[in-house]
């Protein structure tokens, strides 16, 4: 038995695709052009769809490789369309990131039940939703990757972001290792990956210049995290020789957290 099922090797798959969720800029753009010039076809979703088509038309002008759709995490359902107009497009997926988040930077006793709700709907049922629906398409076929992406945040109760964001992420932390263990036997591997501060806009934006400068310096390398490195992690652990490694979290803070 083949690890991608019976009789299914990667040969019977012109390409491998892959599907990045919060794909239209930022780290899921990353990570989806990471994916791409590794060969892989992928689909670019963000919530907005003029986004995502114009971040996939960057890729592949051909449209051919490389495709944006709309997909709004909160939805469930919106997973089960998208996958199935992958399927038919390219006819199975082989990977899923779980990139697309939402923070918000409040203070801890001013956090709204609307606003807490709103963070984790984004940051925890975006991902539970995607494990559910593609990780029983994944078991089904006997073979698939899942990567989701967790924040330092979760593992620390976070420094520059709000509780919501934290607690979010943390539970991200713990889906992994539940949908790990129950996926595990069926050839479907789960894992995490938690950045720290990374160099992108968001980061920029979302906090001062002064602030800012506090939290490099407080960085054992003395510098943000490289949003290229992240892609390579997430590449590593969608790799076919990857079935060893499952239910893990992959730090890349820059020392900011030790374990």
């Amino acid at each position: 038995m083949s690890p991608h099922g019976i009789g299914e090797t990667w040969e019977d798959d012109t390409h491998r695709v892959v599907l990045v969720t919060g794909a239209g800029g930022g780290l899921g753009s990353c990570i989806a052009g990471r994916f791409f010039d590794r060969g892989y076809r992928v689909a670019l979703t963000d919530l907005d769809e003029q986004t995502a088509a114009k971040a996939a038309t960057e890729l592949d002008p051909t449209g051919q490789n490389a495709v944006g759709l709309a997909l709004d995490v909160r939805d469930k359902d919106a997973f089960v369309r998208v996958r199935d107009q992958l399927v038919e497009r390219w006819g199975a997926v082989h990977v899923l990131v779980n990139n697309a988040g939402y923070s918000k930077v409040e203070p801890l006793m001013d956090i709204s039940p609307e606003s807490f709700d709103a963070v984790v709907r984004t940051n925890l049922d975006g991902p539970f939703f995607g494990c559910q629906v593609f990780g029983a398409y994944f078991a089904e076929r006997g073979y698939g990757r899942i990567v989701n992406i967790g924040s330092l945040a979760g593992q620390n109760g976070g420094t520059a972001t709000g509780a919501h964001y934290a607690a979010s992420k943390g539970g991200v932390a713990t889906l992994t290792k539940v949908f790990a263990r129950e996926l595990g036997p069926h050839g479907v591997t789960v894992n995490a990956v938690s950045p720290g501060p990374q160099d992108l806009p968001v980061v920029r934006d979302s906090v001062t210049p002064d602030r800012l400068a506090q939290i490099e310096a407080s960085i054992p390398v003395g510098r943000l995290g490289r949003p290229a490195f992240i892609a390579d992690m997430c590449l590593l652990l969608a790799a076919e020789h990857a079935d060893a490694v499952t239910g893990a979290c992959w730090d890349a803070n820059g020392g900011l957290y030790m374990r």
